[in-house]
């Protein structure tokens, strides 16, 4: 095992990697709770989506040690689940197992991307303000459905949104949220998991000590996992052109999600080759891909790398090691559903706006001055949560900045590349 994961050359031990690991576990094991809350606003079961989280983090994570060998952790992306429940099956009444469907497809193409180094030209190809706008927008985007969630942020006939009164329901989440941020600054190992638990159980006198609606239901702790989602997705409808969007939304933000994060993971725990890019790149993105690829198969919205896993870089974790000890630590909760579907939206809801506050973190690399690369990254930032439609702002973000760049006399930094994505954007229009 240290031969295999070159321990020596990392600089790093078995002991060191198994607590980098646990560390990344804690920092990430909020998705097997958040993740079903989200899809099964779409209609899927929630212990059938908490089954499919649990094997997609587990097997993705546990390839990525040893195919990969780098210490990071794969799991359904926040925003990609707020995209599928949101912007495809409620926005675009897309039945979920069409929307699976896409998911799949999506994880094909990423594949084929991968296999033949596509991706390379496409990457090539996006202007990074609208990468890093695009991340913004989602985090919004994200926050605005904590809010929502937890009822502090309702529908107002005369300023469209408005702050609901302080009612018992409020206040815990707002006591939820503060707890939260306090660990996080802290740096508690597993802030966000202690937030939800610790909000759950202050969620449960409601209904019981106070007059309102009882939102936490005890169900017991154990259940057999629930793989009623497996193979339910839909391959045939999900191919039809009025699905390409959605195929494109989810492809365009799992790649540079994907991308992004590897980047950033392998720039702050120095982890790069003579060239400078981060290792075993291509290895890591063929992962990713096949991560997708089963997330459809298995019922779940698009997996990811998580940011979270610099938790367990910041331990010392160093090699697959750490991803394999990760992605073991899931397996348990299949039996868990019982338990975790206690868990009430105001207690989830300040994990996603402190999210939120995570993925916003990229808009600092914008040139606001430059207002040719400003305006396009500011409207893709914003029309995310305005539009409530993640490919909304994809979409006009592209189209405005090819424009402002032929107006502005720049159209020789558009590459053809560039040209084709906003042809897809524009038939993506016409067909919405």
């Amino acid at each position: 095992m240290q031969t295999y994961f070159e321990f020596k050359k990392h600089n790093t031990s078995y002991q060191t990697e198994v607590f980098a690991g646990i560390a990344s576990f804690l920092a990430t094991s909020y998705v097997i709770i958040v993740n079903p809350s989200i899809l099964s606003e779409a209609g899927l079961p929630f212990s059938g989506v908490l089954t499919a989280t649990v094997l997609v983090s587990f097997f993705s994570s546990v390839l990525m040690g040893i195919y990969a060998r780098n210490p990071v952790l794969i799991a359904p992306g926040m925003g990609l689940n707020a995209f599928f429940t949101y912007s495809a099956v409620i926005g675009m009444n897309i039945p979920w197992q069409v929307a699976l469907g896409a998911v799949f497809w999506s994880g094909i193409v990423f594949l084929l991307l991968s296999v033949f180094n596509i991706r390379t030209y496409i990457i090539k190809a996006i202007p990074k303000p609208l990468r890093y706008a695009i991340a913004g927008g989602i985090g919004l985007f994200i926050t605005l459905l904590g809010l929502s969630n937890a009822k502090f942020i309702i529908q107002s006939p005369g300023t469209i949104l408005a702050v609901n009164e302080l009612s018992p329901t409020v206040l815990t989440f707002i006591v939820g949220l503060l707890l939260t941020a306090i660990l996080l600054v802290k740096n508690v190992k597993g802030g966000i998991l202690i937030g939800i638990i610790v909000t759950t159980l202050l969620a449960y006198p409601l209904g019981r000590w106070w007059g309102t609606e009882t939102i936490v239901n005890w169900q017991g702790i154990f259940a057999a996992p629930d793989f009623s989602l497996l193979m339910q997705l839909d391959l045939v409808n999900s191919l039809q052109f009025a699905v390409w969007p959605v195929i494109f939304a989810f492809l365009f933000t799992d790649l540079f999600d994907s991308l992004s994060t590897f980047v950033g993971l392998a720039e702050a725990a120095n982890m790069v080759d003579e060239h400078g890019e981060p290792l075993n790149i291509n290895k890591s993105l063929f992962v990713d891909a096949v991560a997708t690829t089963i997330s459809g198969l298995v019922g779940t919205s698009s997996a990811t790398v998580y940011v979270e896993s610099a938790v367990g870089i910041e331990a010392g974790g160093r090699t697959g090691l750490t991803a394999i000890v990760g992605g073991l630590l899931f397996l348990p909760f299949l039996f868990l559903a019982p338990l975790l579907s206690m868990v009430p939206a105001i207690a989830t809801a300040p994990a996603l706006v402190l999210v939120g506050a995570f993925m916003i973190r990229p808009i600092i690399r914008i040139n606001w001055l430059h207002l040719s690369d400003a305006i396009p990254a500011f409207l893709a930032l914003v029309l995310i949560p305005f539009t409530f439609s993640i490919t909304q702002g994809i979409i006009w973000g592209f189209l405005s900045y090819t424009l402002l760049k032929v107006v502005g006399g720049e159209y020789r930094k558009i590459p053809l590349t560039l040209w084709i994505i906003d042809v897809f954007c524009i038939l993506a229009l016409l067909v919405h």
